[in-house]
């Protein structure tokens, strides 16, 4: 074969043989033992010893098991508690000052803390990393802020590697991507820029780096993903400026600085000139341009690069082949190749290998964690003995990827001529919003500020103990269905004691906003073990799409019909949407997004219209991922925001006037897409706005958007439980921006994660505030 005979011939005159590496692996094991034990720790049933025991046995097993697989450079540094940003901010010193003081008191107590706020102070903001659903924690900066290095758990952690005769990398954030992620601390001036704190924060990198010289150190990785978003010229020079910096100190390792999810652009002749000793680069995908743009800046004579020719965000087998060609390149452009995943492998479950209820043709087509590392290791011996070396394995992925494209499951031709036939009417509501409000309220007649939740209420163990009952056999489906009308009888009736205004249904029978239904709509792949982090203990199975999307039967109606038969007052009918149901799930690589997105659309299309039909008068469709699926370079977001906008009205567009369609978003920076927000043209949004303190409330006021909108004022992602007061200073502050009779009051999301106790009390809190605030606007 051509590119065989190629990779042949150019390995011959490669420098040394390519090492395989990765940037980051799963944290939480097999049987998610982190999850369990951090979980432990929170609630007083395992001490601080035998968390840090755990955490330990689980880098090690990691370490051995790369190794194991052939990895020769293994990573450190990656594995965390709760969030790989948050670690950086204690490495840095830039601990908040509500939370020094338990910080210094209780390191891991105080640790936890920030990322979950106590009854007494607020955790730090969490929102998306960059274009993924792993969810960071924003550090808070301002002109006081003070860094000090802390560099013991990254010492600590490289020395634990060696002593396992692990060669190892240390993995840092850098220090421009930490300072681009951060925010002004509150109380700090608008238009303060963490940027500016570059001089500030680079010898506390200095120190960092040179105690893990010390500790044995040959390379660290420094990560600096933003680079890859649109940057001024100020930020590109404050990066050549922190480079140049960092590459001159003397006490220190080779530095690998690494970017990822999107091609560098104008940042790579920064990164290609400045004085470190490599570059690791992502060339899946749209970062595949940093080839060119590689060739175009003259390559890296003499430095490292580190090639992600494996997607280390999607879990389908690699083409090898075109992998190889790659690599075969790019020996031309660098002093030395190695090979790895294109980012951390975070964000891919952890074996395929595990499950055992996918259909044997489909599980040939996946890669997760530990596959991708056999790819890894397969390119880098194919780059360093020739393709012949690894003809075997070459062979099994042609197969592989000629069974996938060439299986009846991946096309249903009834579904391909339905969203073909799709009009631009279809994606347009009978009447405009000033019309349709009217027909709402008439049919609503709900109060000033009405009050409503997300959908979701506590998913207890009870709940999740049923589920595992009835797939283990324990009770019949009719038992299993004794328990949610239970469930669903207590919640409403909880609901209308406390006084909210519009009702869910509780959402009992939901594994996950995305899964349920994925199990439910044909073409979609669930996973029994396929858990994937998304922030803290919160892990996710992401669905896979394998093949075309239909809607067989009804997925909601039952449970929904069922709550609004026992209350006289509005139960929301709780969908998810199309854009939420792609971005959290793995997609398709084989066509384009769009044409996916438009099929889930018409599938909730039909729900929409089943829901309408037996009289539910509010229907929410969440599409919290709408930001988080934003492209980060800004010359791709239209043409993503207009099928993503499409897609949403399409499943929504067919209801009458009088129906009220709601959607949800949460946790991500809403500032970018208050156009598209707009676009969806739902008659009510409510959003994530109690860690932003309303920000998004005043980004849609300078918008002037139009309709109705619900900034929460209870931050579930914290257990602490807001006071009246909190919440009803919240809501005043969000009737600045918004006018009273367009405002909603609501939580920021969903409260599945939380437990009864504080759900009761902070939903009891949040409709007291809104009377209150209903009291100031209306005296009697």
């Amino acid at each position: 074969m051509q590119i065989a005979k190629e990779i042949s011939v150019t390995t011959r005159t490669a420098p040394a043989a390519a090492q395989a590496t990765v940037y980051g692996y799963p944290r939480q094991g097999q049987g998610r033992e982190l999850k369990k034990a951090v979980e432990g720790y929170w609630k007083g049933r395992v001490d601080a010893t035998a968390l840090r025991s755990v955490a330990a046995g689980l880098r090690a097993a990691n370490g051995r098991s790369l190794a194991e697989a052939g990895i020769d450079e293994v990573p450190t540094g990656d594995f965390s508690l709760y969030d790989h940003v948050l670690d950086t901010t204690v490495m840095v010193g830039a601990i908040p000052e509500r939370h020094r003081e338990a910080v210094a008191a209780d390191p891991l107590a105080g640790y936890f803390a920030m990322a979950r706020g106590t009854q007494e102070v607020a955790p730090l903001e969490m929102t998306k990393w960059f274009d993924t659903n792993y969810h960071y924690l924003v550090p808070e900066l301002g002109p006081g802020t003070v860094f000090s290095a802390d560099s013991a758990r990254q010492v600590a952690e490289l020395r634990e590697a060696l002593a396992l005769g692990l060669t190892a990398r240390p993995v840092l954030v850098g220090p421009v991507t930490y300072l681009l992620l951060a925010k002004p601390a509150p109380g700090v001036a608008a238009g303060f820029d963490p940027l500016t704190l570059l001089d500030r924060i680079l010898p506390v990198y200095a120190e960092v780096l040179a105690d893990l010289r010390a500790a044995g150190a040959e390379w660290v990785q420094l990560d600096e993903p933003a680079l890859v978003q649109d940057r001024t010229p100020a930020e590109l020079n404050a990066a050549a400026r922190a480079y140049r910096d960092l590459g001159a100190l003397t006490d220190r390792p080779k530095l690998l600085v690494a970017s990822y999810f999107d091609r560098l652009g104008d940042a790579l002749p920064v990164l290609a000139k400045a004085p470190v000793e490599g570059l690791a680069l992502d060339f899946t995908g749209p970062a595949a341009a940093n080839l060119d743009d590689l060739a175009a800046v003259g390559g890296l004579p003499g430095k490292r690069l580190v090639a992600g020719v494996v997607d280390g965000r999607n879990v389908w087998v690699a083409d090898l082949e075109k992998a190889l060609a790659t690599l075969g390149t790019l020996l031309g452009l660098a002093g030395r190749v190695d090979v790895a995943a294109s980012c951390s492998l975070l964000h891919v479950p952890l074996d395929a290998s595990a499950e055992r209820d996918v259909d044997p043709q489909i599980l040939r087509w996946l890669s997760f964690a530990r596959q991708k590392t056999a790819e890894v290791v397969t390119l880098a011996k194919g780059l360093s003995a020739g393709a012949a070396a690894v003809a075997g394995e070459l062979s099994a992925n042609r197969a592989a990827l000629a069974s996938r494209a060439h299986s009846p499951l991946t096309r249903n031709p009834d579904v391909r001529a339905r969203a073909a036939a799709v009009t631009p009417a279809d994606a347009r509501r009978s009447e405009a919003y000033a019309e349709r409000a009217a027909a709402q309220r008439a049919r609503l007649r709900l109060p000033l500020l009405p009050t409503t939740t997300i959908g979701s209420f506590p998913q207890t163990a009870e709940l999740r103990g049923a589920r595992a009952d009835l797939r283990a056999g324990r009770i019949d489906a009719d038992g299993y269905e004794e328990r949610i009308r239970a469930e669903i009888e207590e919640v409403v009736a909880y609901q209308e004691k406390a006084g909210l205004d519009v009702l869910v249904h509780g959402e009992p029978e939901r594994n996950d906003m995305v899964q349920y239904f994925a199990e439910r709509l044909d073409g979609y792949l669930a996973t029994r073990h396929g858990w994937v982090q998304s922030y803290g203990t919160r892990y996710v199975r992401p669905p896979i799409l394998a093949g075309d999307i239909s809607r067989p039967a009804p997925m909601t109606v039952r449970w929904t019909s069922y709550a609004q038969s026992l209350t006289d007052r509005p139960v929301k009918g709780m969908l998810t949407g199309p854009v939420t149901m792609l971005a959290w799930s793995f997609v398709r690589d084989d066509q384009p997004l769009a044409d996916t997105a438009r099929q889930v659309a018409l599938a909730l299309r039909d729900e929409v219209a089943d829901l309408e039909a037996v009289g539910t008068s509010v229907i929410q469709v969440d599409e919290p991922a709408l930001r988080e699926t934003l492209p980060l370079r800004a010359a791709d977001r239209p043409g993503y925001l207009a099928w993503a906008t499409e897609a949403f009205r399409l499943s929504t567009c067919g209801v009458r006037p009088d129906t009220q369609i709601h959607t949800h978003m949460c946790y991500a920076e809403f500032g970018d897409i208050v156009q598209a927000i707009d676009d969806l043209d739902a008659d009510v949004i409510s959003l994530e706005a109690a860690r932003s303190h309303m920000q998004v409330a005043r980004e849609l006021a300078a918008h002037d958007y139009p309709r109705e909108a619900g900034p929460g004022v209870w931050d579930i992602h914290s257990p602490r439980v807001p006071s009246p007061e909190e919440a009803a200073a919240l809501l005043r502050a969000g009737l600045r921006a918004i006018p009273a009779e367009r405002l909603w009051v609501n939580p920021d999301c969903g409260l599945k994660t939380r437990g009864w106790p504080e759900t009761r009390a902070s939903l009891d809190h949040l409709v007291a505030a809104a009377r209150t605030v209903r009291a100031e606007l209306s005296p009697s």
